[in-house]
């Protein structure tokens, strides 16, 4: 049976729901509020139950040529040297991260909705839904079997009140410098306490310069402290992130100022029932959380994958009961991990910082604690969707 199914937000969540289902025959209008589709913001991490999804949408041929393999995530503390954060994903191609733009990414999951047959209608801006149908202030689409709202944070459609959190980053794309000691299957971060982090991640390269590597730089400071950040003279920041971090300092020689930096404030809040009758939510519509364990794209994806998945067992709100129930035990999980490992690099405490790289630290480098680390950060700590996928793969989530 084909649904016509109207999906608000193009975002990865959106655009990836977009091809998964117009492939699998449903009609897709996915409505965007800018005038053409285009992504916001700069570098993630697509993590292996990640990849499955985009192997399974046609787009991960594409996405592993344009992205970075990442072989490890690494941190220091800038006082004492001594390595705080060191976990090595495994060893297999199919079960390490990759770094890659979000413009990149957003390009490779186009190319496969555009593929699948999904219709998109540009500038228009979700303001609320009435049934079947929803609106763009004064205008009404529809009526549709099926909303999904991939609004994202602030979703107009979603009732989630999130908490902000007190944390958030300033963020630049900038090729990779020729003469940086870094390596570049490295996520690599150096933190002062957990009040200051720097970061490089290695994110590939971009569709209009596939042999220019680049990195995106961030610099982790309180949300009120923003404004002063802003006024401070910026050869003078410089000069201290440098001081900080000497290896950072090549990656800044790109950068002339402020305005080369965009600032990005987090979250964390999940809805408990992440649907309605005819409609889902997915992605930051659904849960948000600091980025600190990677998931945030990959969450979007999975969420398009179990409402797929969901939809080719059932109909209506069965079919979204089955959605929720499947991602119910990963999203809360992940949730929980979030919540308790951000305030070890990002927070005020003088408390949390030692106990990270006294206590913390050392175990993990021991095992089982490494493996458990492992399959933390490449997602599948827990199931991603066990009822939707009883058979689990290397990653979770099996490509067809």
């Amino acid at each position: 049976m084909t649904l016509q199914i109207g999906i608000a937000g193009a975002g990865i969540g959106g655009l990836s729901a977009a091809a998964l289902l117009a492939a699998d025959g449903h009609r897709v209008t996915l409505f965007d509020q800018f005038a053409r589709p285009a992504p916001v913001g700069s570098g993630l991490v697509v993590q292996p139950v990640g990849m499955a999804v985009l192997d399974a949408m046609g787009a991960g041929r594409m996405t592993r040529d344009l992205g970075q393999r990442l072989d490890r995530m690494a941190g220091d503390e800038a006082t004492s040297g001594r390595r705080v954060l060191d976990v090595r994903y495994g060893r297999t191609p199919e079960r390490q991260g990759l770094g890659i733009h979000r413009a990149a990414l957003f390009h490779a999951i186009h190319r496969a909705a555009i593929r699948a047959g999904v219709e998109i209608t540009p500038e228009h801006r979700a303001t609320g839904r009435d049934g079947r149908y929803l609106h763009f202030g004064a205008r009404r689409e529809g009526p549709f079997d099926l909303i999904v709202d991939a609004c994202g944070a602030g979703s107009p459609l979603s009732p989630l009140t999130a908490r902000a959190l007190p944390y958030g980053a300033v963020w630049a794309t900038v090729p990779w410098p020729e003469d940086s000691r870094l390596p570049r299957d490295h996520l690599s971060q150096r933190y002062r306490r957990a009040d200051r982090m720097l970061g490089v991640l290695p994110v590939g390269s971009m569709p209009s310069n596939p042999g220019q590597p680049l990195a995106a730089i961030f610099y982790s400071l309180p949300v009120a402290h923003h404004p002063d950040w802003l006024d401070q003279d910026f050869e003078d920041w410089r000069k201290a992130a440098t001081d900080l971090w000497p290896a950072f300092g090549p990656y800044l020689g790109w950068i002339e100022g402020h305005a080369a930096f965009t600032f990005a404030s987090y979250s964390h809040g999940t809805l408990r029932r992440p649907w309605d009758s005819g409609i889902a939510h997915i992605g930051d519509a659904a849960h948000r959380a600091s980025p600190q364990l990677g998931q945030g794209a990959n969450m979007a994806l999975l969420d398009a994958r179990a409402l797929q998945l969901a939809l080719r067992q059932a109909r209506g709100d069965e079919a979204l009961r089955l959605y929720a129930g499947a991602r119910r035990w990963h999203v809360r999980a992940y949730q929980t991990m979030s919540a308790a490992f951000t305030p070890q690099y990002q927070s005020d405490s003088r408390v949390l910082p030692v106990l990270r790289d006294r206590v913390l630290a050392p175990m993990a480098g021991i095992w089982p604690v490494t493996r458990v680390l492992t399959r933390l950060v490449c997602g599948d700590l827990v199931p991603p969707m066990p009822a939707l996928t009883p058979r689990r793969g290397k990653a979770c989530v099996r490509a067809r």
